[in-house]
């Protein structure tokens, strides 16, 4: 039988007196509280219904598009506005209110399609553009077929993208299934914007994803938190699984990493919860909020 060192003893005590405090979860979609089947399993919604039953309020953060991840919030009968697009888009379906729209510039979105349409670049990539909640896609490539159905949208084909640009982008994404051409592409374009000009990161190993440079869900969250509820990050826990979970994931009193995080995201993370076939986030939510 292991027994309990000062040390571990001390750690429990910790996150006991963290866990007191907290009012406000907020939960991440695909790789945190939905994996392969695209579904919320029945003990991931039963712990978010005990948690919400105690008056801890629950929201939703995610890259996905806004009309793609509502009925995950509906789902969890969140009572909060959704941060969509990393948080670029924050609208609250109760009463269609955004809250906060923050685009990318045309012509940063000019300058990236040009990057992306380098010819070595050009047939690797699949590039969205996410615009008034819709996405445009130059063709409809296998990777955005597939995105497309387990998003639960249809994308709209336009040829030459630069004709959507008009407006202003809210997201901008590139898919390609080779994950060291998305390492690259990342580490290309961070050498060549600063984080003043643009929020560049992965919200999977085969998403490149780039917004405006204010947008990231520790800003979402932090809006959330404490412009909507008056509260301090030491009131918030928040739980997801990749990079573009890293910023809210130190914003937050207790951040928790998913087990099927990269070990970058779980190396910042106060605690590991279990995979989310394992159903972690509600492991978490039990060792945090109800025992």
């Amino acid at each position: 039988m292991h027994k309990a060192s000062a040390s571990d003893l001390t750690l429990t005590a910790n996150y006991a007196k963290a866990a007191q405090n907290i009012k406000l979860l907020v939960l991440d979609i695909d790789g945190t509280i939905s994996g392969e089947s695209n579904t919320i399993s029945a003990p991931v919604k039963e712990a978010i219904a005990a948690v919400q039953a105690k008056g801890i309020q629950v929201a939703i953060a995610t890259g996905r598009m806004y009309c793609s991840a509502l009925r995950f919030h509906q789902e969890i009968n969140s009572l909060l506005p959704l941060s969509a697009y990393q948080g670029a888009w924050i609208q609250d379906p109760a009463n269609q209110k955004i809250h906060r729209h923050w685009a990318v510039s045309k012509d940063m979105a000019h300058q990236l399609l040009d990057y992306f349409e380098q010819p070595h670049l050009r047939s690797l990539l699949s590039v969205h553009f996410y615009i008034n909640d819709q996405l445009y896609v130059r063709d409809l490539s296998p990777e955005t077929q597939i995105y497309a159905q387990r998003s639960g949208i249809n994308p709209i084909a336009v040829g030459d993208l630069r004709q959507v640009l008009s407006n202003e982008p809210t997201k901008i994404l590139a898919l390609c299934d080779d994950t060291e051409a998305i390492n690259e592409l990342l580490g290309n374009l961070r050498r060549q914007y600063t984080p003043a000009e643009l929020y560049l990161t992965t919200s999977v190993a085969t998403f490149f994803e780039a917004a405006n440079p204010l947008v990231n869900k520790g800003t979402a969250v932090r809006y959330i938190a404490e412009e909507l509820l008056g509260l301090e990050s030491s009131n918030v826990m928040t739980i997801g699984d990749n990079f573009n979970d890293f910023e809210m994931l130190q914003y937050a009193g207790i951040g928790v990493a998913m087990g099927n995080a990269p070990e970058g995201v779980q190396a910042i993370a106060q605690w590991v919860a279990p995979h989310v076939e394992k159903d972690g986030v509600a492991t978490a939510i039990e060792k945090f909020l109800l025992s």
